[in-house]
């Protein structure tokens, strides 16, 4: 039988990395592209109460599917699973682009994140299994450029398309990434043979996606102002939480290990990714928004503006990956949590006539501190594990991130239809309907009564949205102080054993 050893040997590692960088490139455009120009196609489709959805939706299905890829990879390979995730990606893509409604759209979204809840664990646990960590953090930085360039020409693409042709080749662009992908593992990635079998646990995958779904229909609920049906939700979450504990408790190889999620490193570093992913979702789905209706820019300066988040994360993956033999991942982590509530301090404090910079600058904060953040969470994951659990470990990292993004954009949705209906009901500025809200966004509105007043009232509700968003961002910081700082000193150890 081949050793791993070999068959590291036998793979052509750079081609393989392209490979992953491709895939890698098909995701990260991806959310760049949705991000900016969503308001647009909500304008087109209607639906404006469920806006967040489209996100959120995408984000559900990767957030259950990522452990249930993580752990088929361990059992069936990387390979086939990737190549799997790939194409249901792409899939979910063609669909999206020929969507006529915002629940179709939301429906083809979801298919899009089951895709991507094999294409994100599995590529970064094939970089884990062919580098030993002192080349990892080095080629993890060169990952984390596909998402600098994936920020720079997302907002400018989906502008450029949205203007010159119809706004389904947003999804469309990915076939051909995704197939180059695709052809890259199927010629390049060699894999020695499983040995090992197990069950997948799919009844706790199962109620998972349901408990998580009917907590995010209750925060849905909440958010519009129908206590009643969010209550009913809400119990249906409890009960669900309920029999998903009893199912782990007793599967022979649960969807969610609590003897791995019992470490307290591995704990708090997740909680701590859950809380980031909150916050990133949130500034995805509102800054955007913010910065066209309220301060009155283009849908490319609110693109740029975003762009900021995805410049500064690779900038911080790869000082992370530069830098965390030498200063040890304690501090990384620590320093990272610190600069993410900075960042959304700067959205806290906007207003109608702030620069268009804060909002930059903001975002740029945020992104620096979550590329620290991640790239240090996940290299110590992965070295405190067998390989056999690895792509499990990775996936509950990344799992993590993904439960964090898909519970905030309901939950920061939520707050945003909370804003609204206050204004409404306080005698503000009040309630605007979807028609005059496209009229905005396209430039038609006539009346500047009505124009004001639908500024005002986004303004509100976003700045309640965003100071949210900046409590989010201080409990990571008490997460990180949480840390059992000797859990953290592994590096000199893994040095040593690549020594």
């Amino acid at each position: 039988m081949t050793s791993p050893a070999e068959s590291v040997k036998t793979t052509h590692r750079p081609l393989v990395i392209a490979a992953v960088m491709a895939s890698m490139a098909m995701v990260a455009i991806e959310a760049t592209i949705v991000s900016t120009v969503m308001p647009q196609i909500a304008s087109q489709l209607g639906g404006l109460h469920l806006y967040s959805w489209v996100f959120a939706s995408f984000l559900l299905a990767q957030t259950a599917m990522t452990v249930v890829f993580g752990k088929l990879s361990d059992v069936y390979g990387r390979k086939p699973v990737m190549l799997i995730g790939i194409a249901i990606f792409l899939l979910g893509s063609v669909l999206a682009g020929f969507a006529w409604s915002m629940p179709a759209m939301i429906c083809f979204r979801l298919i899009q994140g089951v895709g991507a809840g094999a294409v994100q664990p599995v590529a970064l646990t094939i970089v884990g299994d062919l580098y030993p960590v002192r080349e990892r953090g080095k080629v993890q930085g060169y990952l984390a450029s596909v998402w600098a360039i994936s920020a720079v020409l997302g907002p400018m693409l989906g502008a450029l398309i949205v203007q010159k042709l119809s706004w389904g080749w947003i999804f469309w662009m990915n076939v051909p990434i995704g197939i180059a992908a695709a052809a890259g593992f199927w010629l390049f990635l060699r894999e020695a043979p499983i040995a090992r079998r197990g069950s997948i646990d799919l009844i706790g995958a199962f109620l998972f996606t349901l408990g998580i779904a009917a907590l995010m229909i209750a925060l849905t609920e909440f958010g519009l102002g129908h206590e009643g049906a969010a209550m009913g939700w809400a119990l249906v979450f409890v009960i669900t939480v309920g029999l998903f504990v009893m199912q782990e408790r007793r599967a022979p190889d649960p969807m969610v290990s609590f003897q791995l999620w019992g470490r307290r490193v591995i704990a708090t570093v997740n909680g701590a990714a859950i809380l980031s992913g909150m916050a990133l979702i949130g500034i995805t789905t509102f800054l955007p928004m913010y910065v066209q209706v309220v301060l009155k820019h283009s849908s490319v300066v609110a693109g740029l503006a975003l762009t900021m988040v995805m410049l500064g994360w690779p900038i911080g993956a790869t000082l992370a990956s530069r830098t965390f033999q030498r200063f040890g991942l304690w501090r990384l982590v620590l320093t990272g949590s610190v600069l993410v509530p900075f960042g959304a301090l700067a959205f806290a404090t906007m207003g109608p006539e702030t620069s268009v910079y804060i909002a930059g600058v903001g975002s740029f904060l945020v992104g620096l501190g979550m590329g620290l953040l991640s790239l240090s969470s996940l290299i110590l994951i992965q070295e405190s594990v067998e390989i056999t659990q690895r792509g499990s470990a990775t996936a509950s990292n990344i799992f993590s991130r993904n439960l964090g993004s898909a519970l905030g954009a309901t939950f920061f949705g939520a707050v945003f239809n909370y804003g609204l209906t206050q204004a409404g009901t306080a005698g503000g500025a009040g309630l605007f309907t979807e028609d005059q809200l496209r009229q905005l966004l396209q430039g038609t509105l006539t009346s500047p009564a009505s124009e004001m007043a639908i500024r005002l009232t986004l303004a509100g509700s976003l700045h309640l949205t965003f100071v949210t968003m900046l409590a989010i961002s201080l409990a990571i910081v008490a997460l990180a102080f949480l840390l059992p700082r000797h859990g953290l000193e592994i590096r000199p150890l893994a040095v040593q054993r690549e020594g």
